[in-house]
């Protein structure tokens, strides 16, 4: 007969050692499987930027263009606008408080152009045009068009992503202009109108402070923020056939999801590290 196992007698676990061989192998399969899926993106986004200069493009991307530029107007127009009245009232409460009430045109111009603009337009694409993006390749893979257009000897690459990358690169500027000064609009609205600042004060501050250093700096954070978000959108809807924890309409709606709260979070990493290269 075997003594009953006390307290004390209890089945030993694995070794330090072993354990801390598995914390490094699942760290080690992160970095591998975060390298390799970084080195796909890029060579996707290579091909789909050279594949632009291919023939019969011009007219698939006036088409992208319309759909994610001109259909994005009004709501970047109207969070623009609404954007500028916030911070017109917001700055003008911080700004009276030292006497400094005249300064709010260039607080207003300067954090549009220089942060919120490019970054809240493009969040406006992300959700509206970025998510459509991605279901709308997403269905083309799992009802076999792409498979379709390969029997065809079309790239599907060129035919459907470098349209979309080029029609962005075109876009997101143009929104870009167009929320900053909307947005400064709505700054005037809020700070002259409703609180009664010197309008002829606060348009003097925004063209006297606001350099062209500053404009440049938003349409670079603009491109690299276009690249980003069509680039992600476009691959999450591209492979959405390879997700191994679902099939069919499912894979597309968490592809969607995916991409875009992978662009979002990319797009403010982004934001940080390019204000660090333009200081």
């Amino acid at each position: 007969m075997g003594q009953p196992i006390t307290q004390d007698q209890g089945v030993a676990g694995p070794p330090p050692q072993a354990a801390l061989a598995m914390v490094f192998e699942t760290i080690g399969q992160w970095v591998m499987r975060t390298i390799n899926n970084l080195g796909a993106v890029t060579i996707f986004l290579l091909k789909a930027l050279v594949l632009i200069f291919g023939r019969k493009q011009f007219a698939a991307i006036i088409q992208q263009i319309h759909i994610i530029g001109v259909k994005t107007v009004n709501i970047v127009a109207l969070v623009g606008f609404f954007t500028g009245m916030v911070m017109g009232l917001q700055l003008y409460y911080t700004l009276v408080k030292y006497g400094s009430a005249g300064v709010l045109g260039s607080a207003v111009a300067l954090s549009l152009i220089r942060e919120l603009g490019p970054v809240l337009t493009a969040i406006m694409i992300t959700a509206r045009a970025g998510s459509s993006m991605t279901a709308e390749i997403g269905i083309q893979r799992n009802s076999e068009q792409i498979d379709a257009l390969y029997t065809m000897r079309i790239d599907p690459v060129g035919y459907l992503i470098s349209p979309k990358i080029a029609a962005s690169l075109i876009s997101f500027p143009i929104l870009t202009a167009l929320f900053d000064l909307i947005g400064i609009f709505g700054g005037y609205v809020s700070g002259c109108v409703i609180m009664g600042v010197n309008s002829g004060s606060y348009f003097y501050r925004v063209t006297s402070s606001v350099l062209l250093e500053d404009v440049t700096g938003g349409f670079i954070k603009a491109i690299v923020f276009a690249l980003i978000v069509s680039t992600i959108c476009c691959y999450q809807g591209y492979f959405t056939h390879m997700r191994t924890d679902s099939y069919g309409a499912r894979s597309v709606s968490l592809s969607t999801t995916s991409a875009v709260v992978l662009s979002c979070v990319s797009i403010l990493v982004a934001d940080y590290a390019v204000t660090a290269l333009l200081m």
